[in-house]
């Protein structure tokens, strides 16, 4: 396995109908993610506050070791209001079904998507799995348990 740079096999899970629909790809040679598109038969309205959840047409096998992170676009997030539920969402490696895109209208106005529209991105990022160990106490830092806010509002 090349870890540097990984080899991302995709299935289109629907060849004929879905020819049309891009796979997954690099926008730019310096792009960190690759946009996806809508595998939508018809337009969907999304009403504010309403979530959705997208086909894409796609199934992936990712390499043991890594995992691909599903976020939202920007454009589409600050035109828009729209972004992804659960963003950062994660296609872990032992995952073989349909990559769905959970999109959510946090605008004021209804959103359509259409088919074919670039939806959401997809980095590949490295997995750790940690050792995990009980202890009877934690080590003490500055911050210890401050937590929101601690360190003020401006």
């Amino acid at each position: 396995m090349n870890t540097e740079n990984p080899t991302i096999e995709f299935l289109r899970l629907n060849p004929k109908s879905d020819k049309d629909i891009p796979l997954p790809r690099y926008m730019t040679h310096h792009s960190s993610g690759m946009d996806i598109c809508a595998a939508i038969e018809d337009n969907l309205a999304l009403d504010p506050g309403a979530i959705a959840l997208i086909p894409t047409g796609f199934a992936v096998s990712i390499p043991e070791g890594f995992e691909a992170q599903i976020r939202p676009r920007s454009g589409l997030a600050i035109k828009h209001g729209i972004s992804i539920i659960n963003s950062p969402g994660t296609i872990d490696a032992d995952y073989r079904g349909e990559v769905k895109i959970a999109l959510i209208n946090m605008g004021d106005v209804p959103y359509t998507i259409r088919r074919g529209d670039r939806i959401a991105q997809m980095v590949i990022k490295r997995v750790y799995h940690a050792t995990l160990k009980i202890v009877e106490k934690l080590s003490e830092t500055g911050r210890n348990t401050g937590g929101f806010g601690h360190t003020g509002v401006s």
